[in-house]
């Protein structure tokens, strides 16, 4: 059997499909990972909230690296591992800078999910309309994001926008605080507490289930996944990855409409 005993899975673009389903091929593999002990964890910018779809497809899978490391958490227990906060100096700042600018914020508030209800409706103005519907299924809507913001613990802040050039403008606004940023979607811009990557997130975890890195692999396809993929000892992408995270893996399997996770875990966790 593999040396390796963790797998962690980024879900959009890659555990999940095209359709945001997540295909019986590849739950059947991580029923069979399970059962022979081996760890298949979430590696997913989404919060707790935004898992709620998934209960019963996920139900084999225990662990969780969340809001992009901010929250490691075991879902069977429903117990927090891990958790990290931007500061509120620092979180009214960007804040502020949202404000000047069309920006739907995108709040995760201890694995809650905190939307404006006047953004809800209208995500296809910021290229998110995939989305719509499970957020319209599983957010928090409140009537003023700003202020309800205030003196709040946020471990992490999406800041959805009309176009890749209005992201580039927030990005210079913000990048000289001190924070973690990634580009996400097409025009989302992830911000995160200082040094919270899904790989601080999967450093975490390792050293609370006391495994070595070296023995986990990592599966992934945007440039969120980039950390963790160097951190993990396999690094593989999708065949639907951007090149830049080609470029860093050992190995590429199938896109996800084909069931490329099934093949991670077939061939490389329990081979």
């Amino acid at each position: 059997m593999s040396n390796y005993e963790l797998i962690a899975l980024d879900m959009d673009g890659t555990l999940l499909n095209s359709q945001k389903k997540i295909s019986k091929q590849t739950i059947t593999a991580i029923k069979k990972a399970t059962a022979l002990n081996k760890y298949v964890v979430l590696s997913t910018g989404r919060g707790l909230a935004e898992l709620k779809d998934y209960e019963n497809e996920i139900c084999d899978i225990q662990y969780g690296v969340l809001e992009s490391g901010a929250l490691v958490y075991d879902l069977k227990n429903r117990k927090i591992i891990h958790q990290e906060y931007i500061p509120f100096n620092i979180v009214d700042k960007i804040m502020a800078i949202a404000n000047q600018s069309d920006i739907m914020v995108h709040l995760f508030n201890n694995g809650s999910s905190i939307v404006s209800k006047k953004n809800l409706n209208e995500m296809a103005k910021y290229q998110m309309e995939i989305y719509q519907p499970m957020f319209q299924r599983v957010t928090t809507t409140v009537d003023d994001i700003y202020s309800f913001s205030k003196d709040k613990m946020i471990e992490k802040i999406n800041l959805y926008h009309p176009n890749e050039e209005a992201r580039k403008k927030s990005y210079q606004l913000l990048k000289d605080l001190p924070l973690t940023f990634a580009l996400a979607e097409t025009t989302s811009l992830e911000i995160s507490p200082l040094n919270v990557t899904k790989a601080s997130g999967l450093i975490k975890l390792c050293n609370y289930l006391d495994l070595k890195l070296d023995e986990t692999i990592a599966v992934g396809d945007a440039n969120n996944d980039y950390d963790v993929l160097k951190a993990a000892g396999l690094a593989v992408a999708m065949q639907n990855a951007n090149d830049n995270i080609k470029e860093i893996c050992d190995v590429i399997v199938n896109d996800n409409d084909h069931d490329g996770c099934k093949e991670v875990i077939e061939n490389y966790l329990i081979r």
